[in-house]
């Protein structure tokens, strides 16, 4: 078991290393999406650079690498004795699946900040609060157009709701509803500058919309 285990940690953080927006970039558009945008090798850089046709399909692949990451244990151990230690297996693996992803062995150790990939382990564990999540992401969207204010508010709507709502009580799932904010706050730190300044750039979602630069 304690074997098993160890190896589902890192198969979670080597699948979450495939850096799927470099290898799409570099494979179909002779592109290296971290040489240009924000520099990230993640799905809204791959939007902004590469265009919807690669960055749909890097979204859902780096959202599914969280997903497949917290069912591992579903899926090869079935559960531990204890429900709380199989709970806070799980969320383990999720995050080792989100630093492969910012931290990927696969692309030189400079990923992503890992929302696509923490919003699959979102959903993993508690999908209605994650759709929650989703929906006000959405919203934040639609009404600036900056995805980085709608990540860091998702993201903290996502805690709330899972410390109010669902009122979670096991160890892991508390430090998982109040990590999530924190993690998307830190690795937006330039984003949130940019916004205080007037300098972050907006996203469109319809057509006739231009990105600002």
């Amino acid at each position: 078991m304690i074997t098993l285990g160890f190896v589902l940690l890192v198969v979670a953080y080597l699948m979450g290393s495939i850096p799927t927006s470099v290898w799409i970039g570099r494979s179909f558009y002779g592109i290296d999406v971290r040489e240009h945008g924000s520099g990230n090798a993640g799905a809204t850089n791959t939007f902004r650079v590469l265009g919807k046709t690669a960055g749909i399909p890097v979204l859902l692949i780096d959202a599914l690498k969280g997903w497949v990451a917290v069912m591992l244990p579903v899926w090869f151990l079935g559960g531990f004795d204890s429900p709380v230690m199989f709970e806070n297996f799980r969320v383990t693996c999720g995050a080792m699946a989100v630093l492969g992803h910012v931290f990927p062995v696969f692309a030189g150790f400079r990923g992503g900040k890992g929302v696509a990939t923490l919003m699959g382990v979102a959903f993993g564990m508690f999908p209605i609060a994650a759709l929650c999540g989703v929906g006000l992401f959405m919203l934040v969207l639609l009404f600036t157009h900056y995805v980085s204010l709608g990540s860091i508010l998702a993201s903290i709507g996502y805690g709330l709701f899972l410390l109010l709502v669902e009122k979670v009580h096991h160890d892991a799932s508390i430090i998982f509803a109040v990590m999530i904010p924190l993690l998307v706050i830190l690795t937006h730190k330039a984003n949130i500058q940019r916004l205080i300044s007037g300098n972050e750039s907006r996203t469109y979602l319809k057509k006739a919309g231009k990105r600002e630069a």
